[in-house]
């Protein structure tokens, strides 16, 4: 079967129309009011260039990075390219030579004209080595070393935001928003013993290129535990919060309006190169045999993640349907029984370290050991922090979370070979999804990373929240958004987009 990238956009359409949220309701959109927004993680960085790719955290940062800052290209869903900050685009017939034209007359929050100079910066440092970035008169050239057919799927994701960054830290955003007040964690005046949660405010950018957005702040509490979300959104101190997995059912049964995202991270296992072979090549097909995908996603995750056959979702590669991995517990027992003296595993247990924070991370690790006794493996389940897990030699195994960064399969898959597997990058030549499904059917064969589920993104949003249409790969655009105008979380505002005064201008984000 040949892939094409009109396949790949097929697929993507198809989660666009399945998984695209909630509709509009046909209503007058009012200016004004806050939006309140809570998030699990306990800090986040608005910088690009700091965030890990494949990162829990880091995908806190990009969502809120969006408010502040533009990107040239956005991908709309219909599954097509639309303009950003670059108005027109084009390449040679080889893919490696672009140009794009930058929108004239944009200008950063601090009321400073963007020029080529910005964008080259700032995207320099994002696509990295293998590319080229220079100004060009009204916009930027990119050079690649290779055929990049998939640079605009890059360049619309993933960390590829156009920012100025200032002598004192600040980095100037074009976007709709600009960071008006920032405030770390604290403990709590009444009770000292209790951490008051990292809050940050964005105000919206009066002169913002693309339009005033409808509220004028967004309001993000960070830290906040799983089920204080979900209870801060049934008793109104928030608008928005984001949904564990794990507590989604309870929030559907009690009438919540919740929203879920196309697969947007991989929970998986990766074996310690410092594992001998043979012998790991038979531990790892063994467990890899003994592993329950289905129950995991099923009733530990309560049909609310999907069994991971691949490295790569089938949204994103478009290919995905072609892998299988069907679980046979009789034949992991039959490779047991096979082990040489020795092994881990066996005699002694394998240490499966937790790398991912959280409850539902520890569930898994532990419905992973379960599996494994099974086939009369033994692994011990060491978690964060814990004195069994301080001896990185004792570790055989490791339990992660990836977030998928970027629209371009081929990003994302060389981002796997890079961190995890410590494989250099791909061939030059793997530029079309054939190419990369042979590849990743080479990374899944070694054994090494053994994929478990793939889980969406979950956000509750409160009735009171208008226009809420977030995109499949998890933008949330929040400048869209609009509220009631009798909701008592709200402040009052104007009747259109004028200038707000209440809070000084600040210069930009500070990460």
């Amino acid at each position: 079967m040949r892939f094409t990238k009109s396949r790949w956009l097929a697929a993507t359409s198809a989660a666009v129309f399945a998984l695209a949220g909630f509709a509009a309701q046909a209503a007058t959109p009012r200016y004004g009011g806050t939006l309140h927004v809570k998030l699990r993680a306990s800090s986040v960085s608005l910088d690009p260039r700091e965030w890990m790719t494949g990162s829990l955290s880091s995908a806190a940062g990009e969502k809120l990075a969006s408010l502040v800052y533009d990107r040239l290209v956005t991908l709309d869903d219909h599954a097509k390219f639309q303009p950003g900050l670059a108005t027109e685009w084009s390449h040679d017939a080889t893919a490696r030579n672009w140009q794009f034209k930058l929108r004239s007359g944009v200008r950063f929050s601090d009321g400073s004209l963007l020029n080529p100079s910005d964008a080259v910066v700032s995207l320099q440092i994002a696509l990295g080595k293998g590319f080229e970035v220079v100004a060009i008169e009204n916009g930027v050239a990119i050079r690649a070393a290779h055929p990049a057919p998939d640079l605009l799927e890059q360049l619309a994701s993933g960390r590829n935001f156009v920012f100025r960054p200032l002598p004192d830290g600040t980095l100037l955003g074009t976007g709709p928003f600009f960071v008006a007040e920032s405030i770390v964690a604290a403990p709590s005046e009444v009770n000292p013993a209790a951490i008051k949660p990292a809050r940050i405010k964005f105000q919206a950018n009066e002169g913002a290129w693309s339009g005033r957005p409808f509220v004028d702040f967004v309001e993000v509490a960070l830290g906040e535990p799983p089920l204080r979300q979900l209870l801060d959104l049934q008793v109104g101190k928030a608008d928005i919060t984001e949904i564990a997995p794990d507590l989604v059912r309870k929030g559907r049964q009690e009438g919540l309006r919740i929203w879920n995202s196309a697969p947007r991270t991989l929970v998986a296992l990766r074996f310690d190169d410092a594992l001998d072979a043979p012998a790991s090549d038979q531990l790892r097909e063994a467990l890899w045999l003994a592993l329950d995908r289905d129950t995991m996603a099923n009733v530990l995750l309560q049909r609310e993640a999907q069994p991971a056959d691949s490295l790569l979702p089938q949204w994103l590669s478009g290919y995905a349907f072609l892998f299988e991995s069907a679980m046979n517990l009789q034949r992991a027992r039959e490779l047991r029984a096979a082990f040489p003296a020795g092994v881990p595993g066996a005699t002694q247990p394998l240490r499966l370290r937790v790398d991912a924070s959280g409850d539902l991370f520890k569930l898994m690790g532990e419905r992973v050991a379960v599996n494994a006794r099974q086939a009369n493996l033994l692994v011990q389940v060491a978690l964060p922090g814990s004195v069994s897990n301080s001896s990185a030699a004792a570790t055989g195994l490791h339990l992660f979370a990836w977030h998928y960064d970027s629209l371009s399969s081929r990003t994302e898959l060389e981002a796997f070979v890079k961190q995890l597997l410590e494989g250099g990058d791909l061939p030059a030549n793997t530029t079309d999804p054939e190419q990369l499904c042979a590849q990743e059917r080479r990374l899944l064969d070694e054994r090494r990373i053994l994929p478990l589920v793939l889980l969406p993104e979950y956000a509750g949003i409160r009735a009171n929240v208008h226009n809420w249409n977030a995109s499949p790969w998890g933008d949330w655009r929040l400048a869209d958004v609009w509220l009631d105008s009798e909701d008592p979380m709200t402040t009052k505002a104007p009747a259109g987009p004028q200038k707000n005064t209440s809070t000084a201008r600040s210069p930009g984000a500070r990460p």
